[in-house]
């Protein structure tokens, strides 16, 4: 069958938040025409798709990556296409005509071995700094602090990503875009950053996350280098909820310091 398109009025939820890339006026200075809505928002919507294939099966096992190339902005149509070949579905995320995003996703056969034993759980930084090199030295562990979205906060977030899959209400679930929030906690709560740009993730679930889950990010520095004039930091990582269980494997790519360019 193919898979219906799926259309979403975008929606930038960080206007507010301290990473200025998503304010208009600073966005505008690094030659964007806006805030940019979050590359993790911008993959929950790429969620969508699987989810409606896979049902709950993904959500406890699905395997979906994602690299966003160009901006998606507040208020703008993000048009999403999806083809199935061989039991994986390529992901095609457009804008203003253009492609902003790709990827694809999947549904092993079975959730893959991980040990939460094998990623060790550190606290996040007791005072954040300004960052520097050593804040994202290859090998050094990041934790981030507790984090749930229970009752209200958990329908906010559906609204934010203009979710309305029932599956979510009806089988008490989180969105597994709550996973990709905490993926960038694991820089945002270890450093204080000046703007900065996820530039895509591959995330494994490994069990389906409830409402109310406490969720902590154990992540390890596998990357830190220059490429055009960018910083990149690249973290493997395990997301687990309350404490013990894991709910996803992630390797999570971002530019922590970007090459500052003229407006066009």
């Amino acid at each position: 069958m193919p898979i219906e398109p799926y259309r979403v009025e975008a929606y930038n939820t960080a206007k507010q938040s301290e990473n200025k890339m998503h304010d208009d006026t600073v966005a505008q200075r690094f030659g964007f025409s806006g805030g940019l809505v979050p590359g993790v928002d911008v993959m929950a919507y790429m969620m969508h798709q699987p989810v409606k294939k896979w049902g709950r099966a993904f959500l406890e096992r699905g395997l979906i990556e994602a690299r966003f190339v160009k901006p998606v902005y507040d208020g703008e149509l993000a048009e999403l296409t999806a083809a199935e070949d061989n039991g994986v579905l390529s992901i095609e995320v457009q804008s203003r005509g253009e492609p902003c995003a790709t990827g694809t996703a999947s549904l092993p056969a079975s959730v893959p071995a991980v040990s939460v034993s094998d990623y060790q759980e550190v606290a996040a930084v007791a005072e954040r700094k300004p960052v520097d090199a050593t804040s994202y030295e290859v090998g050094k562990w990041l934790g981030t602090a507790p984090r749930d979205w229970a009752g209200e906060a958990a329908s906010e977030y559906l609204r934010d990503i203009r979710e309305a899959n029932p599956i979510y209400a009806k089988e008490g679930f989180g969105h597994p875009g709550l996973l990709q929030r905490v993926m960038n906690r694991a820089l945002t709560d270890n450093a204080i950053l000046g703007p900065w740009i996820h530039v895509g993730s591959r995330m494994q679930l490994l069990s389906a996350k409830k409402a109310g889950d406490v969720i902590t990010a154990r992540a390890k520095v596998i990357g830190n280098y220059d490429k055009k004039g960018h910083r990149f930091v690249e973290l493997d990582a395990l997301v687990v909820a309350n404490g013990k269980t894991p709910l996803a494997h992630c390797h999570h790519v971002a530019i922590y310091q970007p090459r500052e360019q003229a407006v066009a």
